[in-house]
């Protein structure tokens, strides 16, 4: 079956980074803009847990959003009604710095263009665990801030996170599309890899490969973000 939708990565695919540098500039610049309601050492820990629950949470009927705020509010004891407009702020303000700690590249640009040219239906599939606004900020880095995207993953309405099926299963509902009719580009082993369970072909991006157990990868075809340019650009239009 011709492919139809392509979903792709965000962070160290469309926008190549080191991911243990980015996440750490993140957190040491989000624990200090907090640093007035808690330590920026037991906010860090804080932040980590609550996200880790989000991940692992598999309730279809709690967004992602809602499961962080439920359980970082209640660990931690903070004022939620003052501290989340401090969040806000910081990813209206404070994030966009965090540029210096990525790789732009062009070819995400040329990637989607190209993808666009064949008639394919594009999902940034990023792992939902920020809000909409961080995501937007990224893509604006990658160059594709301005593409008309049929869904962009974010915190405030998914249920599901990688690396868990459920993530891509729900895509596929959103978006009305058959997982075989689907292609998902990402460099992360674990996360992006586990598309091919719900029956999409993948496509391993290796220039910021992730592969955190050393295991052998199993996808459709692997190899660069050129790579992955030149197989766009063979896609029957």
């Amino acid at each position: 079956m011709p492919l139809r939708y392509l979903l792709l990565d965000l962070d160290g695919t469309l926008l190549p980074m080191d991911m243990d540098e980015f996440l750490g500039a993140y957190l040491r610049l989000l624990a200090r803009r907090l640093a007035a309601y808690m330590p920026p050492e037991r906010f860090v820990r804080e932040l980590m847990t609550s996200t880790d629950i989000m991940i692992h949470n598999l309730d279809p009927d709690r967004t992602n959003e809602d499961v962080f705020m439920a359980d970082f509010f209640s660990r931690t004891g903070l004022p939620q009604a003052e501290v989340r407009p401090v969040f806000d702020d910081f990813y209206a303000r404070d994030f966009r710095t965090l540029i210096d700690h990525t790789q732009p590249s062009s070819l995400a640009r040329a990637i989607v263009e190209e993808a666009q040219k064949r008639g394919l239906e594009l999902v940034i599939a990023t792992n939902p665990l920020f809000p909409l606004k961080a995501i937007r900020e990224r893509m604006r880095w990658a160059g594709v801030a301005d593409i008309p995207f049929r869904l962009v993953t974010a915190y405030e309405d998914m249920h599901f996170c990688k690396p868990y099926p459920y993530y891509y299963e729900e895509i596929l509902e959103r978006i009305g599309a058959r997982a075989e009719e689907c292609l998902m580009a990402g460099n992360d082993i674990d996360e992006d890899l586990v598309a091919g369970q719900v029956g999409m072909r993948t496509f391993l991006v290796e220039d910021c490969l992730i592969n955190r157990r050393g295991r052998n990868a199993v996808a459709d075809y692997r190899g660069s973000l050129a790579h992955l340019l030149a197989f766009v650009k063979e896609l029957a239009p």
